[in-house]
């Protein structure tokens, strides 16, 4: 179960990472309010797998989600480059996740 939090966790940086974009500045109340919403979401939901899986590995999976799938949606929201070097990128992050996973 603690890893379907931390997997949750890590869906929610993504939420607020992308949503920091729509607050302009934290000016706009309704994507401000959401964007925080997902922040104390994502901690909390941290907070709780850490009950059972140790902080490096935990810390470097929830970031990792959150970075890959931020430039992901970057990529398809944003129109951000998507070359074949971003993309590898992005990879090497999903590998070094699942291997954190299996090392657990």
């Amino acid at each position: 179960m603690a890893w379907a939090f931390l997997v949750l966790a890590g869906l929610l940086e993504i939420g607020w990472a992308v949503g920091l974009k729509y607050t302009d500045g934290f000016t706009r109340w309704l994507p401000s309010a959401l964007t925080i919403v997902a922040m104390a979401g994502s901690m909390w939901l941290l907070a709780v797998a850490l009950r059972s899986i140790p902080i490096g590995t935990a810390y470097a999976v929830w970031t990792g989600i959150g970075a890959a799938g931020t430039a992901l949606l970057g990529i398809i929201l944003f129109a951000e480059p998507a070359t074949a070097l971003r993309l590898a990128s992005i990879g090497l992050i999903v590998a070094g996740i699942a291997g954190l996973k299996l090392a657990a």
